[in-house]
C-alpha cells in the first residue's frame, strides 16, 4: 500500500501536519482542527494511501515555502498540490488560490466566482473542507459584512494570517 508522508510543522501560527502523497503535497492542516478525521479519511479514500509518520523531499519543501510565508517573503506557493474531493471542491479550491495575496472576498463572491451564485453554503462547506490551508488560502473568505467567520484553524489564527497579510502589502 502506498503512503502519505505526515510530518508535524510548528509554525508560528500553531502546530500543522504537512503531509505528501507521491510527489504532491496533499494535506497542509492545523494539527488539533476538529474537522480533522473528516478530512483525513478523505484524503486516504481519494488516495488509496495509509498515513505514515515521516518527512519527504516534497514535505519539507511545503515547510521551507510556509516558513518563508511567514517571514513575509513569499506571496505565493509554488509546491504541487493535490486535491482530495469533489469536482465542486475541486472548482472552489482552485478559485481560492486566485484571491490575490492580503485581499479578502466574501463567501458570495466566491459563490459568484466559480459561477454559481446561489451556492453560498456549498462554497462555505467546501471551503471548511479545505485540506491545504494556507497553501490554499481559505482564510482570505470572510463574511459579507466583513465579519471573520469559521476557520479551521480558528478565528485568531485567521486574523493572524490576515494581519500577516496585510502588514506585508502596507496595509
Amino acid at each position: 500500500m502506498e503512503t502519505i508522508g505526515i510530518t508535524r510543522y510548528d509554525s508560528p501560527a500553531g502546530e500543522m501536519l504537512v503531509g505528501a502523497y507521491r510527489d504532491s503535497i496533499c494535506i497542509c492542516d492545523w494539527a488539533h482542527s476538529r474537522r480533522r478525521a473528516t478530512i483525513d479519511r478523505r484524503i486516504a479514500r481519494y488516495t488509496g494511501a495509509g498515513y505514515a509518520d515521516g518527512r519527504t523531499d516534497v514535505t519539507d519543501r511545503a515547510i521551507s515555502e510556509l516558513e518563508e510565508y511567514f517571514a513575509g517573503k513569499r506571496m505565493e506557493f509554488t509546491i504541487p498540490m493535490l486535491f482530495t474531493g469533489t469536482e465542486f471542491q475541486h472548482r472552489v479550491w482552485t478559485e481560492l488560490m486566485r484571491i490575490p495575496y492580503g485581499i479578502t472576498i466574501s463567501y458570495g463572491e466566491l459563490a459568484r466566482r466559480i459561477g454559481n451564485p446561489n451556492a453560498v453554503r456549498a462554497v462555505a462547506s467546501a471551503n471548511a473542507t479545505n485540506p491545504l490551508s494556507i497553501l490554499v488560502p481559505c482564510h482570505r473568505v470572510i463574511g459579507h459584512d466583513n465579519r471573520l467567520t469559521g476557520y479551521g484553524g480558528g478565528l485568531e489564527i485567521k486574523q493572524m494570517l490576515l494581519t500577516l497579510e496585510a502588514e506585508r502589502m502596507g496595509g
